[in-house]
């Protein structure tokens, strides 16, 4: 009896994994995931409890001391070790502490683009003790002061090449009292000084700690800017525990200090800047960094450096896949890509051109308190329901009327939960664990993100903004920002989808899509800003053709206007909001515009005539 049941029990061991592949295949997978979450609470509550209180330069301190001579960061044929980015930053800090009255928690602001310089300086900053605000270097004038103001800097350090835009707000600046510095070795402009001299001048003695003896872990570490895609941009404040705790994307997803990381999205983004820089201080691995995204000559710098992780967002792996065939296209050490934004057709496409490269598509949101990882590598999908992740970081998907913009409600006043299969908002309940601290200077917009009353009186959770929808297999998919959907016809239509058969057609390049205003008339019509192949003309009946078999009639795009390229923020996602308000009058928009004429089932050049037949209501829509 006794070796049956021991027979009983060796048979069942030997076909658990069986068992488990046929009815739970993603068991081994959620379980290892899991321990890395645990490991990570783990690891983030020892540094928590750390007295004095451990920061993030604190780890930049403990790489240094383990591998000082280790590169950290490769730029344009020189390499800087972690040794001398500690030095490099003392002289800069020292700099500071002599030609300014720059004190523990004071905000500065960084004005530059992708150089050695940026990381430099922040580390110096964070070593006295003051919040970075980081500044896009591409905005100009009212933008510039507009992010200047948010964040309260009392200095401003720009780089050389922005100091035409920083004497265009030099009167205003000064009118708020702030001290302005250019990064370079010698400035004749009044009222600026350079600091790149006075650095090389400093020594480059260590900063005492009593510099930031005061920092807690809720004091603001950086502010980061939302890209503006949907109006200006607000300041994301992250603080000294936020930080802390983004340090472990890049340990979790397995990078390791052997790692060759490569850089090239804007170190003002979270992208760049947290999973980027802030991830490599965790893991102590080497940053490939490179001054913007070059799409022809990626892979060269990646064969060139040995790389071995790299980062991507919005549409970079597609303009990878744009680029022509070479032989080599396999011929690389690249085995990780970490990012957001790739969509499954380019996922498919990527792999099949450039080799079995592990693709980890997240969610994430530079305010946000809650976040998922495709560890599975399901093509298309951003992650999977797990029961544990769910307890601690407690979110739910809920329906939500896109005609009216807001979450649909019970008779209770209540939010209802979307079900399984169905497009719904997703929320995040706000916890000591899962905070949301918001925008500074901008109590406004910050509310705006706060929804009440979720499932219960009383209670509070952050909005993400963002559509997602879990199939029956648990898996996690983005379908669009809210914004991005618009409602036609009683129906929703989702902006993405339509972009990606407007792309299939054989002239278009690329394509914006989004829904205007019709007088009138409710809801919002498809209109798309597109472009085209190079060399290729437009084919109105093709273009017809395409949609019309692809796409329910609600959501065709019954206005075209076909641009040279599409305007995009800087970190790849496409401007909406000026095209939305041009719409599709002839008199306000100056690019080729056609309409959809459904009775000669092609695309015809947008008339006044026409416009003026749609406003009539002569032509029904």
């Amino acid at each position: 009896m006794e070796m049956y049941i021991l027979s009983l029990v060796l048979a069942s061991v030997a076909v658990s994994p069986l068992v488990l592949k046929m009815f739970c295949p993603y068991f081994w997978d959620d379980l290892s995931y899991l321990m890395k979450l645990v490991r990570i609470l783990v690891k983030f509550g020892k540094r928590r409890r750390r007295k004095p209180l451990f920061l993030v330069m604190d780890r930049f301190f403990e790489q240094t001391s383990n591998h000082p001579d280790r590169p950290f960061i490769v730029f344009e044929d020189k390499s800087f070790s972690y040794r001398d980015a500690d030095k490099t930053s003392n002289k800069i800090a020292n700099a500071l502490q002599k030609y300014t009255e720059l004190k523990e928690g004071d905000t500065v602001a960084l004005y530059m683009g992708n150089e050695p310089a940026f990381i430099f300086t922040w580390l110096a900053l964070a070593k006295l003790g003051c919040p970075v605000a980081l500044l896009n270097n591409n905005i100009k004038s009212k933008s510039l002061l507009h992010c200047f103001g948010c964040c309260g800097a009392k200095l401003l350090i720009a780089a050389t090449e922005l100091q035409g835009a920083v004497e265009d707000v030099l009167p205003s600046l000064h009118e708020l009292g702030v001290s302005v510095f250019i990064m370079s070795k010698e400035c004749s402009s009044q009222g600026m000084e350079s600091l790149v001299d006075k650095a090389e001048e400093a020594e480059d003695r260590p900063i005492s700690p009593s510099r930031r003896a005061h920092l807690t872990s809720k004091s603001p570490a950086v502010y980061i800017y939302t890209s503006g895609t949907t109006g200006l941009p607000k300041a994301a404040l992250i603080n000294q525990e936020r930080l802390l705790v983004s340090m472990a994307v890049l340990a979790s997803n397995g990078v390791t200090p052997d790692d060759v990381f490569y850089i090239n999205l804007p170190l003002y983004h979270a992208a760049g800047f947290i999973i980027g820089f802030i991830g490599c201080v965790e893991t102590g691995s080497t940053i490939i960094l490179r001054r913007k995204f070059s799409a022809s000559q990626f892979w060269e710098d990646c064969r060139k450096h040995k790389v071995t992780v790299i980062q991507y967002i919005g549409e970079v792996l597609r303009y990878l896949c744009n680029t022509p065939k070479r032989d080599n296209d396999r011929d690389h050490k690249v085995r990780l890509a970490i990012g957001n934004g790739v969509r499954a057709e380019v996922w498919k496409e990527f792999l099949n051109r450039f080799g079995d490269i592990q693709v980890r598509e997240f969610y994430a949101a530079t305010e946000g308190n809650v976040g998922f990882v495709n560890y599975t590598r399901k093509i298309g999908a951003i992650g999977r329901v797990n029961y544990f992740h769910r307890k601690i970081f407690p979110y739910a998907l809920i329906k939500y009327d896109a005609e009216r913009e807001e979450p649909v409600r019970d008779q209770r006043g209540l939010c209802i939960e979307a079900e399984k299969g169905e497009t719904g908002l997703l929320v995040s309940r706000i916890t000591k664990i899962a905070p949301f601290v918001g925008y500074a200077g901008n109590d406004q917009q910050t509310e705006k993100k706060r929804l009440r009353d979720v499932f219960q009186k009383g209670d509070l959770y952050f909005n993400t903004g963002d559509l997602l929808r879990i199939d029956h297999q648990n898996f996690i998919y983005f379908q669009d920002r809210v914004g991005d959907t618009f409602r036609w016809k009683g129906e929703n239509v989702a902006t993405t989808e339509v972009s990606d058969v407007l792309a299939m057609a054989d002239c278009i390049q690329e394509a914006n899509v989004y829904g205007v205003k019709v007088p009138g008339l409710e809801g919002r019509i498809g209109m798309a800003a597109i472009t085209l192949k190079a060399g290729a003309e437009f084919d109105p009946v093709g273009v017809f053709s395409q949609v019309s078999s692809y796409l329910p009639a609600y959501a065709w795009p019954r206005f075209l206007r076909i641009q040279d390229f599409l305007e995009i923020t800087g970190t790849f996602k496409q401007m909406k909001v000026k095209l939305v308000g041009e719409g599709f009058s002839p008199s306000a928009v100056f690019d080729p515009l056609y309409f959809l004429d459904e009775k000669e089932k092609c695309y015809v050049p947008m008339t006044q005539q026409i416009y003026s037949s749609i406003e009539s209501k002569t032509i029904k829509l």
